[in-house]
């Protein structure tokens, strides 16, 4: 099962400023998303959230650029891609996964990564945070970006 072993974070994020971009395809699966990230980043005491939305999840590591180019202390990215019948699936989610690590990489600002990459619609389902969800792949994102934030501070 996803999430075994996972570590049970609790950091302090107040003060920072933290931009949740996320992908507009899959509303319900969306909308658990980002619930669980507002969530997860009220529980950790971020207070300055700012939220943008974009087209799909190939957009979300240029969004994530800008933001972390912008004076964001952290970045979580939300998304969602569901397998179809073509290779339209594997170049999505190789471009967005690069280029969002590519955007904590250069810039040195955290990305939380919640992007789903899924067979089908029910494993999105199962990992939105949604009643009836297994997981809360929104929340998991905003607290390893939290996290990570505080982590790098005490370098």
């Amino acid at each position: 099962m996803s999430g075994a072993g996972a570590p049970s974070l609790t950091v302090n994020g107040r003060g920072l400023r933290v931009v949740v971009v996320a992908a507009s395809w899959h509303t319900q699966v969306m909308d658990g998303l980002l619930a669980g990230a507002r969530r997860a980043l009220a529980d950790a005491g971020v207070e300055r959230v700012t939220e943008i939305r974009v087209p799909g999840s190939f957009e979300l590591p240029v969004a994530a650029a800008k933001a972390a180019r912008s004076g964001a202390d952290a970045v979580v990215a939300l998304g969602v891609v569901i397998r179809g019948g073509t290779p339209h699936f594997d170049y999505v989610c190789q471009a967005a996964t690069s280029g969002l690590t590519d955007v904590a990489v250069s810039t040195g600002v955290p990305v939380g990564f919640g992007l789903l990459t899924c067979d089908d619609e029910q494993q999105a389902l199962d990992r939105a945070g949604l009643p009836g969800s297994t997981e809360d792949k929104g929340a998991e994102a905003a607290e390893a970006a939290v996290a990570t934030v505080v982590a790098l501070r005490a370098l």
